[in-house]
């Protein structure tokens, strides 16, 4: 029988997580096949994937890189694409069976930054309005996609930065998203190391840069600082 929903993790030096979250991400296995997907860690990342699961994929570094390759090979019937300081909600075996029922073409989930504070709640709550309003949506929201639907795609534009708005954009040609009633928490580090009001800031440069043509490469320069 065919799994029905293959769970695709992108890793880059990512032991300290991998480590805090082997539990976790084991217990994924009981409704869905899980691939690891290490691109070229130097920490200890790669061996922490292999206690995991035994679908674990080496390549280059680059996250759009590393989810096709993840996604290569699958046969089950949805991809869902998680990031690694991301966790899904604890209904997620009810996900899996409103999946199998509606079969939806694609979709993603609302999201929560954790630790919270007042001020990325308010942040959380914008993401999820905007989102559902435009039907784009950001890695962070752990976006799934009928399978057949990916490949037909040729899965994400291997670009160093957008690859899931640009993902998105694509996708919602083929109709609205469903989104999940229940929401992912992913991790606020990048929020609360740059700050709050700086982040937003940033990402909305970023994306209005994007809808004006600058390259996603300059785009990475932009975020990352290099």
């Amino acid at each position: 029988m065919t799994t029905l929903v293959s769970i695709i993790i992108p890793v880059l030096n990512e032991a300290a997580l991998l480590g805090g979250q082997s539990m976790y991400l084991t217990q994924l296995r009981t409704s869905s096949e899980l691939r690891i997907v290490d691109g070229g860690s130097l920490d200890a990342s790669a061996a922490l994937a292999k206690s995991i699961t035994p679908h674990v994929i080496c390549t280059g570094p680059g996250r759009a890189l590393q989810m096709n390759a993840g996604a290569e090979g699958s046969k089950a019937d949805y991809l869902l694409f998680l990031h690694a300081d991301t966790v899904l909600p604890e209904n997620f075996a009810s996900f899996v069976v409103a999946l199998n029922t509606v079969r939806p073409d694609w979709g993603f989930f609302p999201v929560r930054l954790v630790p919270e504070s007042v001020a990325l709640s308010v942040v959380a709550r914008f993401m999820n309005w905007r989102s559902k309003l435009t039907g784009v949506a950001t890695g962070d929201q752990a976006i799934f996609v009928r399978r057949e639907l990916f490949e037909a795609m040729k899965g994400y534009a291997e670009i160093p930065l957008m690859e899931d708005v640009e993902l998105s954009k694509r996708l919602r040609k083929s109709g609205r998203p469903f989104i999940w009633r229940s929401s992912v928490r992913t991790s606020s580090r990048r929020w609360r190391q740059r700050g709050v009001f700086r982040t937003v800031l940033l990402m909305w440069e970023l994306r209005l840069l994007y809808f004006f043509g600058v390259s996603p490469q300059r785009l990475h320069r932009r975020y990352y600082g290099k």
